[in-house]
């Protein structure tokens, strides 16, 4: 699917809100990064194998907007991997067994929209935390090759809270304005494919 240039239109706004929130997520992660000496570039556990699910329609949406500011011959490459992907992942589920693939999004080690990337992809890796209120603190763990490089380093706060704050509030006002009413729960696969 590509947005027509009227969804593209109404959605340009949202867009620019939401890439100021991941901004604000990126500085955030770069100086808890920074603060670790943490460097994530290719292990074993590269969570572009992690069968990820993304939640929000304007993540969506700013998918499908980076794909299509790509040349017309990788986005054709990218929705036939997506495919792929997909086809096996149903074919894994349906065998009861765990599904690690490739995103469909990555190329050679990097990701093809890097900048228009969802909120997981941004902020996996580094141990964090969630406050929610009226609910204790919930702590989340980093990733294997942050355990093995950081580790034994005292945690510092990386609360997540004011970001997934943010994501939901934009979510929210975005699909009053569209109309739209029903949840979204779908891998980058899935997004392409649907």
């Amino acid at each position: 699917m590509k947005l027509t240039s009227t969804q593209h239109l109404v959605l340009t706004p949202f867009f620019h809100r939401l890439a100021a929130v991941f901004s604000e997520m990126d500085q955030a992660y770069q100086r808890a990064s920074y603060h670790y000496h943490f460097h994530c570039s290719g292990c074993d556990e590269n969570c572009c194998l992690t069968h990820f699910f993304h939640h929000t329609h304007l993540e969506y949406f700013y998918v499908l907007e980076g794909i299509g500011k790509t040349d017309p011959y990788l986005s054709t490459s990218l929705y036939k991997r997506a495919r792929d992907v997909h086809r096996k992942s149903v074919e894994a589920m349906k065998q009861g067994k765990g599904v690690r693939l490739m995103c469909p999004l990555n190329q050679d080690g990097l990701c093809v929209i890097y900048n228009h990337r969802p909120m997981i992809c941004r902020m996996h890796g580094i141990p964090h935390e969630l406050n929610a209120p009226g609910r204790k603190t919930a702590y989340g763990p980093g990733c294997k090759a942050f355990d093995i490089q950081c580790g034994s380093k005292p945690y510092i706060p990386f609360d997540r809270t004011p970001f997934y704050a943010s994501m939901a509030n934009l979510e929210n006002e975005m699909k009053q304005h569209l109309g739209i009413t029903e949840k979204f729960k779908k891998t980058i696969a899935q997004m392409l494919v649907e």
